[in-house]
């Protein structure tokens, strides 16, 4: 998603308080908009701790700072700054973390980013932006340009399946509809699910939910998973990260708080920060049960009722 990435920041150069910080990454990829903004494009060196603060303190000054670098730098190494320097004091600076997940499998551990989002969201004022495919990146930046408090978005690799059209970007999507159970896939992994599921009978194809937006509002849930729920309908959740601090343990939450009874929970999610093999990122999901057999197999045995 680097070159959507490149693209969506260029249209944007017109606003003259945005300025873009990098952790001496994106070789290759942002020259374009290194050029469209001269002097307001920083090299901030391998020191991301400092990068953040001094992207606080540009925001306190009126910029719009842009922070950018590959996950596990831009949101483990400089968490102190992040959580001090930016969220203590509420400043909207956006920080845009390349290759979620197992992204940068081959890399090992250190490189692995599966407990990002759960971190960033335990932080106050913190939003969090998870495109799914490469049409999402542009209007995932004007998102999070207009959202006036801190933001994380978590890039990774479009996978939009083959034939299909990606949908307009929303919060929640809807991209397939039958009778079996109720799936929400987080991030780039949607696409994997409707590749995979798209083809199932009506019986055993479910209504299949793209989510790109955390924390999860009570009063933002779709109506229609929550009358599919409530008719007895079995929730599957599927993100590339861990169980704590996830999308499906927040889905969950927020649906007993509005009194929804989850009837059937399954939740494919990243089995931990190291799982003791080194390998691509479909190795690594294939480890944590995220390849597309284990989700045809999770979801069919779901059902709509079983």
């Amino acid at each position: 998603m680097r070159n959507e990435l490149c693209n969506s920041l260029i249209e944007q150069a017109s606003n003259p308080s945005m300025i873009f910080l990098t952790g001496d990454l994106g070789f290759m990829a942002l020259e374009p908009l290194q050029e469209k903004l001269g002097e307001r494009f920083l090299n901030a060196g391998v020191a991301e701790q400092n990068m953040m603060s001094v992207g606080a303190a540009l925001a306190k000054d009126g910029w719009q700072p842009w922070c950018y670098s590959i996950a596990p730098f831009c949101f483990a190494r400089p968490f102190e700054q992040i959580r001090n320097d930016i969220c203590l004091h509420d400043l909207p600076v956006k920080l845009l973390s390349n290759g979620g997940g197992y992204g940068y499998g081959v890399m090992g551990p250190t490189h692995h980013a599966v407990e990002d989002y759960g971190v960033m969201l335990a932080l106050p004022n913190m939003k969090v932006f998870v495109p799914c495919f490469n049409e999402d990146v542009a209007p995932t930046t004007l998102a999070a340009s207009l959202w006036n408090h801190p933001s994380y978005v978590r890039l990774g690799r479009g996978e939009l399946p083959v034939g299909e059209v990606a949908p307009k970007y929303e919060p929640w999507r809807q991209v397939t509809r039958g009778s079996g159970a109720v799936v929400v896939a987080v991030g780039p992994l949607g696409g994997v699910a409707w590749s995979t599921l798209r083809d199932l009978s009506d019986a055993e194809r479910p209504d299949l939910w793209i989510l790109s937006e955390l924390p999860i509002l009570d009063t933002l849930i779709p109506q229609e998973i929550l009358s599919r729920l409530n008719a007895g309908a079995r929730l599957v959740v599927i993100e590339e990260h861990v169980t704590h601090g996830s999308a499906g343990a927040l889905l969950v939450y927020a649906l007993t708080n509005l009194g929804v009874s989850v009837r059937g929970f399954k939740h494919l999610a990243a089995k931990s920060l190291s799982v003791g093999a080194y390998g691509s990122q479909q190795f690594l999901r294939a480890r944590s049960g995220l390849s597309p057999e284990h989700i045809k197999s999770a979801v069919v045995s779901s059902g709509a009722g079983k």
